[in-house]
């Protein structure tokens, strides 16, 4: 059984699909289960360069408010979690540098 495709949420499009599904996230319901935060830090853990706007878009995206709904004290304190978590990400034993675990999993590598 399929999950419904993680594109049906607002403010997410086919990209961000394919770099959940690249991450073990392959649908709306397990990107839902898991949370902004999480599976964000999924993403940077599989090789996705940490972007801002992007993290706040998912947030926006799993709250169904447009993209660009967050703004002043809210949007301070994502940039806050942002920060924190690129960092404990960067610390994570498992994690790779930027692009080095995409290109083992094209080569038939990854774990």
């Amino acid at each position: 059984m399929t999950g419904t495709p993680i594109s049906t949420i607002r403010n997410l499009g086919p990209a961000m699909e394919q770099a959940f599904k690249r991450a073990g996230i392959p649908d709306a319901e397990t990107l839902r289960a898991l949370g902004a935060d999480e599976a964000y830090r999924q993403l940077l853990l599989n090789g996705t360069r940490p972007h801002f706007i992007g993290y706040y878009v998912l947030h926006m995206a799993l709250q169904g408010r447009p993209w660009n709904d967050c703004k002043g004290k809210e949007k301070a304190d994502l940039r806050k979690r942002f920060d924190a978590l690129k960092a404990s990400a960067a610390k994570d034993p498992d994690s790779m540098p930027d692009g080095l675990s995409g290109f083992l999993r094209d080569i038939g590598l990854d774990k």
